[in-house]
C-alpha cells in the first residue's frame, strides 16, 4: 500500500508490529487517530507514562509502579508459588480467585528452537526464592504448549529434589463444552486426569 506521507507510514509501520495488527488494522486504527486528535494525545501521553512508572516486580518480576507489587506486598499464603510464563498470565491466575499464595513470572518459556534456554528466564531467580524453605509447593501454571509443557517439565526435575511438592494445572475440556467440538488431544488428557466422585 502507498502512502504520501512519511508520518503516516511510520505510524502503520508501528501498529503493524503489535500482535494481531495487520495491514487493514493499522490503517483502521491509524485513521481512527488521525479523526480524533484528543485521544491520539491521551494515547500517546499514556503510552509514556506506562513506559516511565512501569517496572518489574523485585521479587515475582510481575509488572508494577510500586516495589514490592502489591501482591507481594500483600498478606497472603507464604508456603504456595504458582509459576506463570507472562505477567498476563499471573492476572489470569489472580482473576479466577482459586489461588491465595504468591507468584512467580518466568518472561517466557523454554524454547530451543527460538534459542530461549534456561538463562533467559528467571529461573535462577525462582531457585533463589526457594531456598528459605518457606515455600511447601510450587504451583506450574506454564501454557499447555509445546514450550509451556517443556518449561514445567524442566522445571520439575529441578524443584522436586529440593523437597517441595510440584503440582501442574489440570487441563481438560472447559465448562459449557461439546465433546464432539474438543481435539483428540485435549480429551485425552482429561481421561488421563480424570478423579474419582
Amino acid at each position: 500500500m502507498v502512502h504520501s506521507s512519511k508520518s503516516l507510514t511510520r505510524l502503520l509501520g508501528e501498529l503493524k508490529k503489535l500482535p494481531g495488527v495487520g495491514e487493514k488494522t493499522a490503517l483502521r486504527l491509524a485513521f481512527h487517530l488521525l479523526k480524533s486528535p484528543e485521544n491520539s494525545r491521551a494515547l500517546a501521553e499514556s503510552l509514556l507514562e506506562v513506559q516511565e512508572r512501569l517496572r518489574f516486580c523485585s521479587v515475582c518480576f510481575a509488572i508494577t509502579e510500586d516495589d514490592p507489587c502489591a501482591i507481594c506486598s500483600a498478606s497472603r499464603d507464604d508456603t504456595a508459588l504458582c509459576v506463570v510464563e507472562e505477567p498476563q498470565d499471573l492476572l489470569a491466575v489472580e482473576r479466577s480467585g482459586a489461588f491465595r499464595g504468591r507468584y512467580h513470572v518466568l518472561h517466557g518459556a523454554l524454547s530451543p528452537l527460538r534459542g530461549v534456554t534456561p538463562g533467559d528466564l528467571k529461573i535462577a531467580e525462582l531457585l533463589e526464592r526457594l531456598k528459605d524453605g518457606r515455600i511447601t509447593e510450587v504451583v506450574l501454571a506454564t501454557n499447555f504448549s509445546v514450550e509451556g509443557e517443556a518449561t514445567a517439565l524442566y522445571l520439575g526435575r529441578i524443584i522436586k529434589p529440593l523437597g517441595i511438592r510440584v503440582s501442574r494445572l489440570a487441563h481438560g475440556i472447559p465448562t459449557g463444552s461439546d465433546l464432539e467440538y474438543v481435539d483428540a488431544a485435549t480429551v485425552q488428557r482429561a481421561l488421563e486426569g480424570r478423579t474419582e466422585w
